[in-house]
């Protein structure tokens, strides 16, 4: 009897412990049933989101640096000599971050913030749309395409001498609008174009203009073309001519229907003649806006004159890049511009500079600059408008450091 009871026990243990390896085992299912569904949606949203699809990189670039100067103005007979220095360059000290955001392979948006002369501003805020091989689309606040110095040259890192040649950059401005720009083979020859509608410029109670703003002052767009043509295989040589053309007057004004056209003649050649690289840039400008009349602000009187002003420079560089050694990092560059604004107007004057400088590169993105400018400006403003009518002598010295960041 006792043996049977014991029999009945273990009968009954060993049914227990397999009726929970069971139980478990269903759980372990239902368990592994829910991760597998989970895995498997995870899976899918990866394979949805292909790698490199979509990214963020911040580059832009720094520069900073001393000036030494030394201006003499001279106005009948008299002159008055004025010296200064600064570290950091309050004129040329930057520093620009650049967002770039790569959104699949179609679409890039660019963000630039600057640091510079104690302000914090924008160089341009755009987002481009690669449609095909040869068109790109551009829409936000950007460069217009009016010479190559603006847009291509004026980077710190990029420009060889630590000053901007005068006048140039300022007929480019950042504006608001739209862009279409790309490139076309031409046989062994190359062309590229680029076009943009934007708000345009604005004309100023004394005859300057002014750009960049998000509402339009008047009905009219402004259109700004560039083709360039590269006529070598080897695009060594690029030519490039330019026009922009719109109304600056404010709506409702007497100045509403003025427009103001501008050209631009551009050159860059790059060859290297072993063992020293040749680089050659210049750009002419012509800026005509038409008659108006002006008020003088020190008595409400109207005056007019011929709007007219050209700007344009020529530089040269030279670089040993087959030489051993330090040497072939040292660049030689010297560029001489001239900038004629309106005579008979509150800021007329003719001005001239020869700016040369010596390089170190450090890296292909990182240079050390000393240049030496000498400036002479001579006025040509109406003296009856109480504007100077003397001539301003500057010499300066720059000691530069810029990076691609």
């Amino acid at each position: 009897m006792r043996l049977k009871n014991i029999i009945l026990k273990l009968t009954f243990l060993f049914s227990f412990v397999a009726f929970q390896q069971g139980y478990v085992l269903a759980q372990q299912t239902v368990v592994d049933s829910s991760l597998l569904d989970r895995v498997a949606e995870l899976e899918k949203q990866v394979a949805a989101k292909k790698s490199g699809e979509d990214h963020l990189m911040v580059v832009g670039l720094a520069t900073i640096g001393f000036a030494s100067y030394k201006t003499t103005n001279t106005l009948n007979g008299v002159s008055t000599v004025t010296k200064g220095n600064s570290f950091p360059d309050a004129d040329n000290f930057e520093f620009s971050p650049m967002l770039l955001w790569r959104h699949g392979k179609k679409f890039l948006a660019e963000f630039e913030p600057s640091f510079n002369n104690n302000g914090l501003s924008v160089n341009w805020a755009d987002v481009s749309w690669y449609a095909t091989p040869g068109l790109i689309v551009r829409a936000g606040y950007l460069v217009v395409p009016f010479g190559t110095y603006s847009k291509r040259l004026a980077a710190g890192w990029i420009d060889k001498l630590a000053t901007d040649p005068m006048g140039v950059a300022d007929m480019a401005p950042t504006d608001y609008g739209i862009e279409l720009e790309g490139g076309i083979p031409l046989g062994s020859m190359k062309m590229n174009y680029d076009v943009a509608l934007t708000n345009g410029n604005q004309l100023q109670p004394d005859g300057t203009i002014a750009s960049g703003n998000i509402v339009d002052n008047n009905n009219n767009k402004t259109v700004t073309a560039r083709v360039g043509l590269l006529p070598f295989s080897n695009s060594s040589l690029e030519v490039g001519v330019s026009g922009m053309f719109g109304k600056v007057g404010n709506q409702g004004d007497n100045l509403q229907n003025r427009m103001a056209r501008l050209y631009a003649f551009d050159l860059n050649y790059v060859k290297t003649f072993s063992p020293v690289l040749i680089n050659i840039k210049a750009q002419y400008n012509i800026q005509d806006i038409d008659d108006a009349d002006y008020i003088n602000p020190a008595d409400s009187s109207s005056y007019t004159f011929k709007n007219h002003t050209t700007t344009g420079f020529a530089q040269l560089s030279i670089r040993p890049v087959g030489a051993s050694g330090l040497i072939k990092n040292f660049e030689l560059a010297g560029r001489y511009t001239s900038f004629n604004t309106p005579a008979n107007s509150l800021f007329g004057s003719n001005q001239h500079t020869i700016t040369v400088g010596l390089n170190y590169w450090l890296s292909w993105r990182t240079v050390f600059k000393v240049t030496y400018e000498a400036y002479k400006g001579n006025s040509t403003a109406s003296e009856a408008l109480g504007a100077f009518t003397g001539t301003t002598n500057t010499n300066t010295l720059y000691i530069h450091f810029a990076i691609q960041l």
